[in-house]
């Protein structure tokens, strides 16, 4: 889910924190987490919504919606293409004379190559976001997508032609899969600026439109199945190749080149706009008439912008969004807890380093269930029927409880406080893991439905604890080195993997058990520790209130010689 879904298209242009920033500047969020590294000069300027034709504006959306569901995120479905994989017989090559002897389904090697191709892919599709971002505000939206366009079509060919290779294609092959998802997917926020009234629907369809990509391989599968495995990899490899040239036709003719403005941009256009009408060039004309008709020209002008503005935001000073902003503000219970704070600050405190640990966690916990459900159902069950019909049940689970959760996830987190959102996902996580090691059918297909639900909640849950506690300034660079960490710390699942093929006996609940225990010790914490702080924050607040209304002077405290301090005037 992606990684900046809760940060609304309402951005801060009028932010306020505890500790305000010390060039009083304001700032919007971007993308680039090496935020001033990148020169200003070479920066694409941003484009009002309402210079561009309604209807291209909804093909836009429309397009971005279809292109996202068939390549934003296919490398997740890994599940479901695993078994074609192992059924065409990839990497069984490395598998050892008396496994081969054996006839086992998967052998050790095997199953690890095959499972480090999905690590690969993981780590890279979060590290990558740190590359997306300073492409995504130099470049804008348009190369950024011809970029993950292209990277697709690599993928695609890596993995078409792998067997004819003479390296290992289709590692490399899985990899520019997953380096082609964030371009594409994130250089499309950007669209829910095109209709800033629904900016909260355009995000929602294209999350909802990202987590079902990953049916992308189930649908392959099914049909891998019923064609009785010829239409194997390569056509289907080859056939895939029509989404990458369709994004690219759509970028280079449909998609705007540069991103759109924020409200907070098209206020100020307004606000600036309403201004003034006189040039200080008009000194320099001498017939008075010319002059008043420049002035009225500007005039109507102006009243044009200011008009398809209002129409656009519904208001030209957006004031229902704007209290809503604050309504979601107060209730996090967080919001502004390091706001104005430097980058390096944020990332020395506990807020940084407790999430930080805890995101690794999870992250390793999600992609190792994906990427090892078959194994560990079929050792706790006892029977491989039994965990296919649990891997079959997953692979149609998992898009589509993403997509049913992101309306509910919208109202949690818009509507409790963040430490609540924290011990939701801590207690769900614990359940899971909790789950994750009864040998029962029933508890089997419980964890997966739990599963598929937790996964979209944890990754919008840390992406919106990162926009309240560090606020926007800094958010490419915090967020960004969040989940690059996390993605790195991924390759430590090949190391689980081991761990359960050699020292456990291809027994998944001994890893499970630590890294639930992991899990709980650190997400305990982060609760903890968060929730005193929100009760902190919550006192101060009250504290300056309360020595702001004292410093007012009530209306009608200094009649009849009495000042508002009740002290009596002397003259």
């Amino acid at each position: 889910m992606s990684l900046f879904e809760r940060v609304s298209a309402m951005e801060e242009y009028e932010p306020w924190s505890r500790e305000q920033s010390p060039n009083g500047r304001q700032r919007k969020m971007s993308f680039n987490p090496v935020g001033s590294w990148v020169p200003e000069a070479a920066q694409e300027e941003p484009v009002g919504a309402f210079e561009v034709p309604k209807t291209k504006r909804i093909f836009q959306v429309f397009f971005a919606v279809i292109y996202c569901l068939l390549a934003a995120g296919i490398v997740f479905g890994y599940a479901a293409i695993k078994p074609v994989l192992i059924k065409e017989e990839v990497y069984r090559g490395y598998c050892t004379k008396e496994e081969l002897e054996e006839g086992v389904r998967v052998c050790f090697e095997q199953e690890i190559r095959l499972n480090f191709m999905f690590t690969v892919a993981a780590v890279s599709t979060n590290v990558v976001a740190l590359p997306v971002g300073t492409v995504l505000d130099r470049y804008g939206p348009r190369v950024c997508g011809i970029v993950g366009s292209l990277f697709v079509a690599i993928g695609c060919l890596f993995f078409a032609f792998a067997w004819q290779l003479p390296f290992d294609g289709y590692i490399p092959g899985y990899l520019f899969l997953a380096l082609g998802g964030p371009f594409i997917f994130i250089s499309s926020f950007q669209l829910s600026n095109t209709f800033p009234q629904y900016s909260g629907l355009i995000l929602a369809l294209l999350t909802g439109a990202f987590d079902t990509s990953s049916a992308i391989f189930l649908f392959y599968r099914l049909i891998y199945t019923a064609s009785g495995g010829t239409f194997w990899p390569e056509k289907f490899f080859l056939a895939y190749l029509v989404v990458p040239v369709f994004i690219l036709v759509v970028q280079l003719f449909v998609m705007p080149s540069n991103s759109y403005k924020t409200v907070g941009e098209l206020v100020t256009q307004a606000e600036e706009d309403t201004s003034f009408d006189d040039h200080a060039s008009d000194s320099q004309i001498n017939n008075p008439a010319e002059v008043q008709r420049l002035r009225e020209a500007r005039r109507v002008h102006r009243e044009s912008i200011v008009s398809e503005i209002t129409e656009l935001l519904g208001s030209a000073d957006a004031n229902e969004q704007t209290k809503n902003e604050e309504k979601k503000k107060n209730v996090s219970g967080v919001w502004g807890a390091l706001h104005g704070r430097t980058a390096t600050e944020q990332i020395k405190s506990p807020w940084f380093i407790l999430i930080t640990l805890f995101t690794v966690i999870q992250m390793t916990r999600i992609n190792y269930f994906v990427a090892t459900i078959r194994p560990q159902y079929e050792y706790l069950l006892g029977s491989y029927q039994s965990a296919v019909e649990i891997n079959n049940f997953f692979d149609f689970a998992l898009p589509f409880g993403g997509v049913i959760s992101v309306p509910f996830i919208g109202l949690i987190l818009d509507n409790t406080s963040t430490p609540f959102c924290l011990g939701v996902l801590v207690a769900i996580a614990t359940t899971i893991g909790v789950l994750g090691v009864i040998p029962q059918t029933w508890a089997a297909y419980a964890n997966v439905c739990l599963f598929v639900v937790y996964r979209p909640l944890y990754y919008t849950t840390v992406s919106d604890y990162a926009a309240k506690v560090f606020g926007f300034a800094t958010f490419g660079k915090v967020y960004g080195l969040i989940i690059c960490l996390a993605g790195l710390f991924n390759f430590s699942q090949s190391a689980l993997d081991a761990m359960t093929h050699k020292l456990f006996n291809n027994n998944p609940i001994p890893v499970n058990v630590i890294l639930l225990g992991l899990a709980l010790l650190v997400g305990v914490t982060l609760v903890g520790f968060v929730w005193k702080k929100s009760n902190t924050i919550h006192r101060e607040n009250i504290e300056e209130e309360a020595e702001g209304a004292r410093e007012t002077l009530m209306p009608g405290a200094a009649l009849n010689g009495v000042n508002g301090y009740g002290a009596t005037d002397s003259h």
